[in-house]
């Protein structure tokens, strides 16, 4: 960053500012949440809208410091894996937590022929819903939080011996097999996500369900997907080399400056989404009322 021209220096200044007020919103954001929301939601929301704001800095700081691309690029993706895991949990939580949730689809089956592992398999056997289920759908995302840290460790440690290049996908090379260990994984973890999506989102409904599940998609793709693409764009030369920045060096940059927008623009759509006051269900017939449902005020 130390030869950018004045319209380099500009651009720089604008997202960095994004980052800042995407930050600023998240921080006035957790503290609305820990004054309104009851404590068994805190946690599980704080990280759900942490997910865009922590990509949106890591972005920044790789930007700023290319030669930190690496390890930014590995903390965001392990914080996603967290906020997958978390999405899960909130979704079972806005039901009621995991005892109402069970009273309530006592004789309900889950749908497993649903993305992105299943999605043509329609033939699949609907599965029961039971306690021994739902601690399934918990370790398929949790599996994602154990392993991604490790196999960051590992790449890092790889790396450090010259023995990982991230642009380098030749079979001979680490950085192939360690990523398509991680894309297994990751497909693994979203679909117990998606298998709770299809359960819940007529009954939460009410609690705009469909618009979260939405947003978390989208930072899903964007720092996934998106990024995978123009990295291989980057590669193949396609996107062409500038002096005195590579293909692969220019292909960062494109990355991280669209995600400081793409993520301070869905800061603030998070923010309207989560901060709205939504209605109780009502509990399943013949149970009490618990003293953890949601009490939010706009």
């Amino acid at each position: 960053s130390a030869g950018l021209d004045l319209v380099g220096v500009f651009l720089f200044a604008i997202l960095t500012l994004m980052t800042l007020i995407a930050n600023l919103v998240f921080v006035e954001e957790v503290i609305y949440i820990y004054r309104k929301i009851p404590p068994s939601k805190r946690s599980i929301l704080i990280w759900i809208n942490a997910a865009a704001p922590v990509i949106a800095t890591t972005s920044c700081i790789g930007m700023w410091i290319p030669r930190s691309t690496m390890f930014t690029d590995f903390t965001a993706a392990v914080f996603f894996a967290i906020v997958i895991h978390k999405f899960l949990l909130m979704m079972i939580k806005e039901c009621g937590g995991q005892k109402l949730f069970l009273r309530r689809f006592e004789k309900g089956r889950f749908k497993i022929s649903t993305g992105p592992c299943c999605c043509c398999c329609l033939c699949l056997p609907r599965v029961r819903i039971t306690r021994r289920t739902l601690l399934w759908l918990k370790l398929g995302t949790f599996q994602l939080v154990f392993f991604r840290p490790v196999l960051m460790f590992l790449s890092i440690v790889l790396w450090t011996n010259g023995n990982y290049k991230p642009y380098n996908l030749s079979p001979d090379g680490a950085a192939i097999w360690i990523n398509c260990f991680i894309g297994i994984l990751t497909i693994i973890a979203l679909w117990p996500v998606g298998i709770m999506f299809q359960q819940v989102r007529t009954i939460l409904n009410c609690k705009k369900i469909i618009p979260k599940f939405a947003l978390y998609q989208f930072i899903l793709i964007l720092s996934q997907l998106q990024a995978a693409i123009i990295n291989i764009l980057a590669m193949q030369r396609i996107i062409p080399c500038v002096p005195p920045l590579s293909s692969s060096a220019r292909g960062a940059y494109m990355i991280q400056q669209l995600l400081i927008v793409e993520m301070f623009l869905i800061t603030l759509i998070s923010r309207v989404v989560y901060r709205r006051r939504y209605d109780d269900l009502e509990p399943p017939e013949g149970t009490p009322e618990e003293g953890d449902h949601n009490e939010q005020t706009p």
